[in-house]
């Protein structure tokens, strides 16, 4: 079906959306039967607490993105969703990667929000919490945002009180558009989101600069989202765990966005401890799909004795070593943990922003190497690895039969794959179209995490019906 332009423009704007990947501190210190070679103990920092039910609503409700499209003109373009979340009111009906925000003049909007990047469906149910791998982030957004523009300013011309509400907006995602452009779909440009606003935003008050104040390279090193049900599990953000220090005042940066300047943030970020407490509370889904559960018997000592030093275990008490694996000893593609340090200036930004400053500061510190992350609810969270180039735990745990180029139709119910764990996929020979996963390009390898390489078939089965209990 040929889609209006119109509702092109504003799906593809919530694409944008960044994602941050929170989690909260675990206080356990790793034993020494489960201390690796090749990696670091990442320790716990502080955290404040908070009121989950109030973090929930105010996630789907709240406006901590202050800008966003007129609601009359996206209610014309988008029809009324059942998958609204159940909201009321003005969010009755509005896809629930939307929330309904109004300005101080009473002039109503739908922004976009947390969950353009931390939901999706599997197997036809929205799942809060789980990352969003069907967005597209390969087209330049600021093309789209021009059109957008000019169906705006037909009913709410520059000046007026309509046009300065969206304005934010607008200015905000345009741009940041040229930077966070992806080459394949399914795959979130989050990380270089944070860096091109950096750039933008005065590091004492926040406030817009109208021309960057340091330079960013433009190529993209993609990553996958992690369900939200991990964070509370590990001590620190992002794939290298660069983000410590108060984790509530480090997920509200997706406001950087839209906010006016520090007198805005401080206001959200005194409702982001309930958001943490929130993310913190957010549960695994339970496999829905068939189990053997003598399988699971003989993979479950094999999980134990070959993954779980890294993993976790996950009888009661479960534990969670949370170790920060060096790149020589995981071997998968280093761009992603490299990237980090090629933005100095964001660093440094940051270390010395209003972020970094007050009662509950919060710093990012880069470091070589990627988490090896909890593994609660893995049947859902295809594809693997940090980069999403692996489609399913089978090909994950045999590195021999992980497709090069590979392609799936992003239908979450129809390509569920129950016998793989993952997604169902055609083999390419050439890169077809974005549909298509090139494990050539940069930031893109597939290489690495060749533990499972040694199980048997048998073993490599028993293991994998093992995970699909977590």
């Amino acid at each position: 079906m040929k889609i209006k332009p119109l509702w092109l423009i504003i799906t593809a704007i919530s694409t944008i959306l960044l994602w941050v990947n929170c989690k909260q501190n675990v206080i356990t210190i790793p034993d020494e039967d489960i201390k690796v070679s090749g990696t670091t103990f990442v320790e716990a920092s502080s955290q404040r607490t908070g009121d989950a039910t109030k973090g929930y609503d105010y996630l789907v409700n709240g406006g901590y993105v202050s800008s966003g499209i007129p609601l009359n003109i996206f209610k014309f373009v988008f029809p009324t969703d059942p998958d609204d979340l159940g909201r009321t009111g003005d969010g009755k009906g509005i896809p629930y990667a939307y929330n309904v925000v109004t300005d101080a003049n009473g002039f109503k909007m739908a922004s976009p929000n947390c969950l353009s990047c931390h939901a999706d469906k599997l197997n036809g149910q929205v799942i809060v919490g789980l990352g969003n791998t069907t967005s597209d982030n390969t087209a330049d957004r600021s093309v789209f945002l021009k059109q957008l523009d000019n169906v705006v300013q037909l009913q709410y011309p520059k000046g007026s009180a309509g046009w300065k509400a969206y304005e934010p907006f607008t200015r905000g995602f345009s741009t940041i558009a040229p930077y966070i452009r992806t080459q394949v779909q399914g795959v979130s440009s989050a990380d270089k989101v944070f860096a091109a606003l950096s750039a933008y935003r005065k590091a004492d008050d926040l406030s817009w600069l109208p021309t960057p104040q340091f330079n960013l390279a433009i190529p993209v090193v993609p990553t996958d989202v992690p369900a939200w049900w991990l964070m509370k599990k590990k001590n620190a953000l992002y794939y290298n765990t660069s983000g410590h220090g108060d984790l509530a005042k480090q997920i509200m940066a997706t406001s950087l966005v839209t906010m006016v300047d520090s007198t805005e943030a401080r206001k959200i970020e005194q409702r982001f401890p309930d958001v943490l407490a929130f993310l913190k509370s957010v549960q695994a889904p339970k496999n829905p799909n068939p189990i053997d559960q003598t399988l699971v018997e003989k993979g479950k000592p094999l999980f134990a004795i070959n993954c779980a030093k890294c993993h976790g275990r996950y009888d009661s008490p479960s534990t969670y070593p949370n170790l920060l694996v060096d790149l020589p000893t995981i071997g998968t593609d280093a761009a992603a943990a490299n990237e980090y340090n090629k933005y100095p200036d964001y660093h440094t930004w940051y270390n010395g922003s209003w972020f970094s400053k007050g009662a509950f500061p919060s710093q990012l510190l880069p470091k070589q190497g990627y988490i090896a992350p909890p593994l609660d609810g893995i049947w859902a969270t295809a594809p693997y690895l940090h980069n999403g180039s692996v489609p399913t735990l089978d090909d994950l745990l045999n590195s021999s039969q992980r497709p090069k180029l590979w392609s799936r139709t992003f239908d979450n119910t129809a390509d569920y794959d129950v016998v793989k764990i993952g997604w169902k996929y055609k083999i390419e020979t050439t890169k077809v179209d974005i549909k298509t996963y090139d494990t050539s390009l940069y930031g893109y390898g597939n290489g690495g995490h060749y533990y499972g390489d040694k199980f048997t078939a048998d073993e490599r089965k028993a293991v994998i019906e093992y995970l699909k209990t977590l």
